[in-house]
């Protein structure tokens, strides 16, 4: 009585954990038993591997067989252990050769009739093949993806029968090929927006230096117009970030056709977003929001109206660059370096400060409107921005605005200045840039020091406007930040307005005298 064994993953994050599949054919009554802590997916395996056997004129011995995942004190998460499975059995049932399933490991979901079904992760597993000199099986349809992690032996199956018929040399699977580089979709251009200059620059430093930016203004004034035309202003991903980002994608199942991702993604999320949708979480621990727009754009429209909890909980990803999800049994991290970009209006109406449609509750509402949003977040955000709308006869008469490939070619070159800066093993931009890696001119460090101090500027404020003005400097090609960088820095920094004494309202009882 031996046992049969092949490798394959469970996942922590984007890191993928090798699981040995073993199965042991013993005498007893029969049963087919799992064990080795797996969830209810994973337990239900064992009725797909019948029915699949079953399909192609197999069946299982009325035996006792036992499978075990080793290590039995991690959970097993998903249905991609039925391919593992369904093969240690085989080669326990003397079907298959088990020195050859030896070099590989496998994952896959079954059907009831032997065909393979996609699963999630299949990038970061083969990754995790390579690193330990294995081959991996995996479905057909997710043979490119596969293919990504190098010099593998991928064998890419459409259904159980091809791939035994393969390790019985009487069909032989081609290797896959990888699946090439996801089709950047289409962005609007910055040329179709007019006027609005100072969002427009705005914008730019935070393209340039990945800095989070916040517009607030009446509805219609374009601050999702703005937003929308972030992504196209980004370099591509470098092959590294490319690479990382498409492994979030895979674990997350949104790698369309395994193609990698170049482009830095945009995700929109809906204000009725929930916590765990934006930092990740779930039954199963899933990737959020962050994570999906990793290296990329997180664009939050109406600020204000997310969940409390669920802003609060991006103030950690916004400093680390990374969300961790804490189970009782694991803590699993993924990583989150995005651009934040946010909108809001100015009061629960919108039209607070209007000279034509003014608040009938300022400035009372647009206080309490933008009091959601705490303290410690807004001192995260960078970039801060009031966008008015453009008169009708402007809008008409204003001539285009730069187009996107122009702004994108300065941006780029500044990224570039930021990277020789750095180094290989530094900071990708200056968002993450230490006060240490910053050199001011004597005049700019002056100015920035007096107006910390008049302005009460935290000291994680003054190292973000350094930060800002070292990518404004960057953009001028400047070999060090200016007086000038400085003062455009600070006029961009948020600053909440000095609250007045207001007189009791009618609904107050009176103060006694």
């Amino acid at each position: 009585m031996s046992i049969a064994r092949i490798r394959s993953f469970a996942f922590s994050g984007i890191e993928a954990m090798p699981i040995e599949v073993q199965v042991q054919i013993s005498s007893g009554l029969p049963a087919f038993l799992v064990v080795g802590l797996p969830d209810k997916a994973v337990g239900e395996a064992r009725e797909r591997v019948r029915a699949a056997l079953t399909a192609m004129g197999l069946s299982l011995p009325p035996r006792r067989i036992l499978i075990n995942l080793a290590p039995a004190d991690l959970l097993k998460e998903g249905s991609h252990f039925d391919l593992p499975i369904a093969l240690a059995v085989l080669a326990a049932m003397d079907i298959l050769p088990r020195e050859d399933l030896a070099n590989f490991a496998a994952l896959g979901e079954l059907s009831l009739d032997g065909t393979l079904n996609p699963v999630a992760g299949v990038l970061p597993a083969a990754i995790g093949a390579s690193n330990l000199d294995l081959g991996l099986i995996c479905p057909a349809s997710q043979g490119g993806e596969a293919a990504w992690a190098g010099r593998i032996e991928v064998l890419a199956t459409p259904d159980l029968l091809t791939l035994i018929n393969h390790f019985r040399q009487s069909q032989l699977l081609a290797p896959p090929t990888p699946a090439g580089i996801a089709e950047p979709k289409g962005q609007p251009d910055l040329a179709d927006v007019r006027g609005m200059e100072s969002a427009k620059r705005a914008l730019e430093i935070a393209a340039a230096g990945g800095h989070n930016l916040l517009l607030i203004g009446p509805p219609g004034s374009g601050k999702s117009m703005l937003a929308a035309r972030l992504a196209a202003l980004l370099p591509d991903l470098l092959p590294n970030e490319a690479l990382e980002v498409s492994m979030i994608h895979s674990v997350a199942g949104q790698l369309d056709g395994g193609r990698l991702v170049m482009r830095p993604p945009f995700r929109e999320p809906h204000h009725s977003a929930s916590q765990a949708a934006l930092t990740g979480g779930g039954q199963r621990a899933r990737p959020g929001e962050v994570s999906l727009a990793h290296r990329g754009v997180l664009f939050l429209d109406e600020l204000p109206e997310f969940p409390r909890v669920a802003l609060e909980a991006l103030r950690q990803p916004m400093e680390s660059g990374r969300t961790t999800v804490a189970r009782a049994m694991a803590h699993i991290t993924y990583p989150a370096r995005f651009l934040l970009i946010a909108a809001m209006n100015p009061c629960r109406c919108g039209h607070l400060g209007s000279a034509t449609r003014e608040c009938s509750r300022a400035p009372r509402c647009g206080e309490d409107y933008q009091g959601k949003i705490s303290g410690p977040l807004l001192d995260r955000i960078d970039l801060t921005v009031e966008v008015q709308p453009v008169p009708i006869p402007e809008l008409s008469r204003a001539p285009p605005g730069e187009p996107s490939a122009i702004v994108a070619a300065r941006i780029a070159e500044a990224r570039t200045r930021q990277r020789t800066r750095f180094g290989p093993d530094g900071p990708s931009t200056n968002a993450e840039a230490e006060p240490k890696h910053l050199t001011l001119a004597p005049d700019a460090a002056d100015l920035a020091e007096r107006a910390a101090e008049k302005l009460a500027l935290s000291a994680r404020g003054y190292t973000r406007t350094l930060r800002v003005a070292q990518t404004i400097a960057d953009l001028a090609n400047a070999p060090h930040i200016r007086r000038q960088d400085i003062a455009e820095a600070l006029a961009f920094r948020h600053r909440a307005p000095a609250r007045p004494n207001y007189p009791p309202s009618s609904t107050e009882a009176p103060r006694s005298r």
